[in-house]
């Protein structure tokens, strides 16, 4: 039978005959890593305690029974436990000194021993939409999955029926608690901070339990359908609102540029007849039937003063069309 250290993620104190820790190694431990030692040690106590009368004779008769009907009774004894496995046996109710076990081959004796396996892999399971409302009044319906694995196969067996159910109700409460704290906008937009907050409060939670919990994820905020409108309409309005400003400020910068051709124009009559001309030629290039011909002004002027003297008004209208 190989044999095979008991399984754990932290440094183990050194013990003693009495089982009691060295207060050099003691020293050095967290509060946690102390408290985990303790429970280890209260197990081997228990462990390495007697048996009372009816105990003993059921140990001495598996072990006959054993030797008795050991070709057909090999399948029973031997049990393999895999890599990513650990196996908490209970003999007669009691923990086996030296906690979880594996992996590799275990023999047990298939009367009074019970052996439990404990998958140490990652788990993922999705917490369902809880309608949950807001600090500012708002109910809306939010999902997480969580990521988490067992880390101490012993307290996830003696401490708790079934750790899967145990870890999805806890999730589901603490995610409740923690969006009722929030408002709706800090639901939307801190969803990475609300995931880290509530994985620190899961792990919290199930360490007593040996769970670690690795990793939360808020993956859906739904808020319901008159909200959505609202939220549509007001966001409409917010578009409009800058493309009117938008526009508003365009109309502004074209009209300075207007002005400052009109000042050019102003400052040169050539420049005004030019641009007579050009209309003239973007007109009569559009095929249209009516062609306007641009008259100067001061021509207008002219024949408007009738009683000037035909003399003069001859004068200055040869001078103007000179």
């Amino acid at each position: 039978m190989a044999t095979t250290k008991p399984y754990s993620d932290e440094p183990r104190a050194t013990y003693s005959n009495d089982n009691r820790i060295h207060p050099a190694t003691n020293a050095n431990m967290t509060s946690n890593q102390a408290t985990k030692i303790s429970i280890n040690n209260d197990s081997n106590q228990s462990d390495e305690s007697d048996y009372d009368l009816c105990g003993w004779i059921l140990i001495v008769v598996s072990y006959i029974l054993i030797g008795i009907t050991a070709p057909f009774t090999i399948c029973l004894c031997i049990k393999v436990v895999q890599e990513y496995e650990r196996a908490v046996i209970f003999r007669l109710g009691r923990i086996l000194r030296g906690g979880a076990k594996g992996p590799g081959l275990f023999f047990i004796l298939p009367c009074v021993d019970t052996i439990y396996k404990v998958d140490l892999r990652t788990t993922t399971f999705n917490v369902p939409p809880q309608e949950v409302l807001t600090r500012d009044s708002v109910t809306v319906a939010v999902d997480a999955v969580v990521y988490s694995r067992i880390v101490d196969p012993v307290a996830s067996v003696t401490r708790v029926s079934n750790v899967l159910p145990a870890t999805q109700l806890l999730a589901q409460t603490t995610l409740r608690n923690m969006i009722g704290t929030k408002t709706l906008q800090e639901v939307l937009s801190d969803r990475e901070a609300i995931a880290n907050l509530m994985e620190a409060q899961l792990d919290e939670g199930t360490e007593p339990w040996g769970i670690k919990v690795e990793r939360v994820e808020i993956t859906d905020v739904r808020l319901p359908q008159s909200m959505q409108r609202s939220m549509a309409a007001e966001a409409e309005a917010s578009r409009e609102a800058r493309a009117k400003v938008i526009a508003a400020e365009g109309e502004q910068k074209a009209s300075r540029q207007l002005k400052e051709a009109a000042d050019v124009i102003a400052s040169s009559p050539i420049a005004l007849q030019l641009r007579y001309l050009q209309t003239l030629t973007q007109i009569s290039a559009e095929k249209n039937s009516t062609i306007i011909f641009p008259i100067p002004i001061e021509l207008m002027n002219l024949v408007r003063q009738p009683s000037a003297p035909s003399g003069r008004s001859n004068n200055r209208l040869s001078d103007v069309l000179n």
